[in-house]
């Protein structure tokens, strides 16, 4: 196997989630446009969104203290920490696409806002964008609550040694 650091984990930037949101974006302005009238968006999609931003900005917290082993907590197992990591990759990979999906949604029916049927849809679409940009915020806290911190940060022994 060569040494090309194939078994290692970039951190999420900027780039892709704004591709992906951008890529929703388009996808929302052309679904909402070839819709004959206001696109039917589900208010569930609000909840369960911040619900789910709720339950990984927690566990951000609680993973964040366990891998620094802050008095109290126990140490996380590495396996646990890569399924967390995996969790807040796809989390915010999804909440990109979604957010921008919504997104378009709101924005192509804001010229038609005078019937309440579209007054509606365009408040579920953009309150569930708001949402998934809530979860993609939540997303990328819980994998910087993953890493590792530098080997000076954690374990520094000041007790003298016996000689």
């Amino acid at each position: 196997m060569s040494d090309d650091g194939g078994g290692t984990l970039s951190p999420t930037g900027w780039r892709v989630p704004s591709v992906l949101a951008a890529l929703g974006a388009l996808v929302g302005l052309f679904v909402a446009n070839s819709l004959s009238g206001p696109p039917l968006i589900p208010w569930s999609a609000i909840p369960t969104l911040l619900l789910l931003a709720f339950a990984e900005s927690y566990t951000a917290g609680r993973t964040a203290r366990r891998i620094r082993r802050e008095p109290g907590t126990e140490p996380i197992e590495p396996i646990s920490a890569a399924r967390l990591l995996a969790l807040a990759k796809a989390s915010a990979l999804f909440a990109s696409i979604a957010a921008g999906l919504f997104a378009g949604m709101a924005l192509s029916i804001t010229a038609r806002l005078d019937l309440p049927t579209h007054r509606e849809a365009f408040l579920v679409s953009l309150g569930t964008a708001l949402a998934a940009g809530l979860l993609l915020v939540a997303a990328l806290y819980l994998e910087h609550a993953c890493r590792v911190p530098d080997d000076g940060e954690d374990d520094i022994d000041d007790t003298p040694r016996a000689t």
